[in-house]
Parts: structure tokens; C-alpha cells; sequence
């Protein structure tokens, strides 16, 4: 089954995808239309079973939920220990994807020495693995999964095989008081998320405030396609609001990239979900604003 979604994750991405083996690199990989700027945030199969209010628990995989969200980026995000280690059937699995972000914090903020090495071991067997993201990574005091000093060590160890890898981080918009700027300081990339619909309804203003918390780093605007925080539906106009929100800065250059929250909620028939899948294959092939480069440099 995995083998034969890998085959259809290829075939219905088509020539847009560059296909990772250990022999490619997705260095230079073209970012000029705005499909190139989606993401798919995953999680291993069944994890969420019905918590957050989910109607019924999901069967699908990450590579499926990609497939059927039409987009050709993910994140993968360890859960509640889930998947354990090795890792590597999903690595080998994800290769037909054109780019692949792990966790090295995973879902809870949880972390552990091992799991970060392995993971910085598959990066050098997958190439295709350009980044790695670190979930509810920031406490309450603005403290983080890690001290600042082993994120440091952590940050010196992101060049692998000879080329650097980006160093993302969850910040929600609850967290935008916290004295975070000392471990933003060693992130590439920063994904911002809502965590209450509601909120929604004040996006434009609390994403300006989040450009003022980190304005050297890349950012990407997080979608969720189900409430999680208020554990019911997503409002659909909200759904819309915030996807076309992500387009409009994707075209003015103030985001690079919008992620779709997530694979464990695609087979659910959702509203929000049917009509996500539709917006993306009617906007994925429209001109996006050419990427600057953010981040922390050599650091």
C-alpha cells in the first residue's frame, strides 16, 4: 500500500515534483508558482483518533493526505511518540515528495537527544529532507523545549552533506507577549498559527504583530482545516479568509509559504477540506513573489 501511494504521489503530482532519491538533491528546486509555496502538515496515521472533537479517527497517511490536498511539500511531526523509531519507511515513502520538513520537537513540545540524532542521520540519506521544525516549542514564560545553549549546539550541526538545512519553529498567536527573541534568533523559519478560530477574525492585525516578534526570519502562515482549539468544524468563511489572506501575502512577498493542518483530518469529508482542495488546484499555478532569503545566516 505504501509503495503503491508513493507511485500515485508522483504520477498526480506529475512534472511539477522533483522525485528525491539519494542520488538527487532539491537545491535550486523552482519556486515560481504559488503550488511550489504549499504545504501539508503530517502526522503517522490514526494519531489524532477522535480527539479535538473529530468525528471518527483517520486512516490516512501522510503521503495520501498530500496526494489528496494536491500539495508536493510537507511537514512530518512526531506524536505522542508516534511513529517510533527508526523512521526511515516514512522517509523512504516521502521521496516523491519535493520537499520534507521533520520534526526534531515534535507535537507537546516533547524531544529527546536520540530522536533528534537519528533524524539529522536520515537528512544525510534524504536529501529531500531541506529543513527540520520544532512543535509547541515555547512554554508559557516564553522558555522553550530546549535552553537557548543547546538550541545553539543544535543550530551548529544543521549542515549536512555539505549543504545547510532551515531551522523552523510553531509560534501561535497567543504566544506573541512572550520574551521569545532569544531562540527566534537561532530559527530560520517561523510558522504562525491561530489556535482558536475566532481569532481569525483578527489576523491582519495579530500577523503584523508577529512580523514585529521576528522580522529577519522567513515566515509561513499556518491554515487549519478543522477548529482544534475550539474542537469542532472550521468555519468555512474563515477557512476562506485565511487562504486568502496566505494569498495575498504570498504575492506581496510577506509569507513564504502557507500550511494546511492536517493530513489526519483529509478523509474526514469536510467542508473546509473540500473546498481547501479546490482552492488549491484552482491558485497552485499562479505566479508567486520570488523568495528572499531570511534567517540567521552562519550563525
Amino acid at each position: 500500500m505504501r509503495g503503491a501511494t508513493a507511485v500515485a504521489a508522483a504520477a498526480i503530482v506529475g512534472d511539477k515534483a522533483v522525485a528525491a532519491s539519494p542520488a538527487t538533491s532539491p537545491a535550486g528546486l523552482d519556486d515560481s508558482c504559488l503550488g511550489d509555496r504549499f504545504w501539508i502538515w503530517t502526522h503517522a496515521e490514526g494519531v489524532y483518533e477522535r480527539d479535538y472533537g473529530l468525528p471518527k479517527t483517520s486512516r490516512m497517511t501522510p503521503v495520501e493526505g498530500a496526494v489528496y490536498l494536491g500539495v508536493r511539500n510537507l511537514l512530518f511531526i512526531r506524536y505522542k511518540g508516534s511513529p517510533p523509531m527508526p523512521f526511515d519507511p516514512y522517509a523512504i515513502a516521502f521521496r516523491p515528495m519535493k520537499r520534507v520538513i521533520w520534526s526534531l520537537v515534535g507535537a507537546s513540545g516533547q524531544t529527546q537527544e536520540a530522536e533528534r540524532e537519528h533524524v539529522l542521520q536520515l537528512a544525510e540519506r534524504f536529501p529531500n529532507i531541506v529543513g527540520f521544525v520544532m512543535d509547541d516549542y515555547f512554554h508559557r514564560d516564553g522558555t522553550g523545549s530546549l535552553s537557548v545553549e543547546q538550541l545553539g549546539e543544535l543550530r551548529q550541526r544543521l549542515r549536512i552533506a555539505g549543504r545547510k538545512r532551515d531551522l523552523y519553529v510553531v509560534l501561535y498567536d497567543h504566544q506573541l507577549d512572550l520574551p521569545v527573541q532569544a531562540h527566534l534568533e537561532y530559527c530560520d523559519k517561523v510558522t504562525f498559527w491561530t489556535w482558536q478560530a475566532g481569532n481569525l477574525k483578527d489576523l491582519e492585525a495579530s500577523f503584523e504583530r508577529f512580523e514585529k516578534v521576528a522580522p529577519r526570519q522567513g515566515k509561513l502562515l499556518g491554515c487549519y482545516l478543522w477548529d482544534f482549539g475550539g474542537k469542532r468544524p472550521m468555519p468555512l468563511d474563515l477557512m476562506r479568509k485565511q487562504c486568502e489572506l496566505g494569498r495575498q501575502w504570498l504575492e506581496q512577498g510577506r509569507i513564504e509559504g502557507m500550511i494546511f493542518l492536517a493530513s489526519n483530518v483529509c478523509d474526514l469529508e469536510l467542508e473546509t477540506v473540500e473546498w481547501t482542495r479546490q482552492w488549491i488546484a484552482d491558485v497552485e499555478g499562479k505566479a508567486a513573489h520570488p523568495m528572499r532569503r531570511h534567517g540567521v545566516g552562519s550563525r
